[in-house]
């Protein structure tokens, strides 16, 4: 795992854009396409922004979520509400690239198994992700995996859903998703996440993000959440 500390979020959510623009354009160069997942969560807004003004190949780019909230549609907690405006409103991603988990579905488990589904028929089976960007939560969750969820222990698909985790079910990749990606990129500001981004850095398989493979990861960290790394 390696960590770079930048100046500030903006210089982080820049820095961010970049890379996952560069790494869309190796992967067109050298497979055709580039298929990403995005985390949900405050911290990526404004890599999304910038990322609308780099130089991507959008029409050979999909894009998967890693983790959604059950809520309605256009709900403020639904992590595709904050996706659509802070990228999908301003890059020309085409609609049919854009692969939004099925969290209005009544049957959850069989959406969670189409999902899985949808993703292998773009990324292969088993399904390889490209790069997956994921956020650090503070009680060292990421993705929707979180202390204590019976979806930790999940090795046998790549899409499930979680127990209630303030005051929302969510549907997530699990560990197999994750640790089958060609790179992961981790994006952490603010003093907060100064304790918990140090036990990512030391490995702490105590907490959700701990067991996430450190092989071909990146973090892109401000000052802030740096602290005295």
């Amino acid at each position: 795992m390696r960590v770079r500390v930048l100046a500030d979020a903006d210089a982080v959510a820049n820095e961010a854009a970049r890379v996952v623009a560069e790494a869309a354009r190796e992967a067109v160069a050298a497979r055709g396409r580039f298929v990403v997942a995005v985390s949900g969560g405050r911290t990526p807004w404004l890599m999304l922004r910038a990322l609308a003004r780099e130089e991507v190949p959008w029409a050979r780019c999909h894009l998967f979520q890693v983790d959604e909230r059950v809520a309605p549609a256009g709900d403020a907690d639904r992590n595709l509400t904050h996706l659509r405006a802070s990228l999908l409103s301003r890059a020309p991603l085409p609609p049919a690239n854009v692969h939004a988990m099925p969290v209005e579905d009544e049957d959850l488990d069989a959406a969670a198994a189409r999902y899985a589904r949808e993703l292998e028929e773009v990324a292969g089976a088993p399904a390889a992700l490209d790069l997956v960007h994921l956020g650090l939560g503070g009680d060292g969750h990421t993705a929707s995996l979180v202390p204590g969820d019976p979806v930790l222990a999940v090795a046998d698909r790549d899409v499930a859903v979680t127990a209630a985790y303030m005051g929302r079910r969510r549907m997530t990749l699990t560990y197999a998703a994750l640790n089958r990606a060609r790179s992961l990129l981790w994006l952490a500001t603010g003093a907060g996440k100064a304790p918990v981004l140090r036990r990512l850095r030391d490995g702490d398989v105590s907490m959700p993000a701990g067991r996430v493979r450190r092989e071909q990861a990146l973090v892109l960290a401000d000052a802030l959440a740096a602290g005295d790394l």
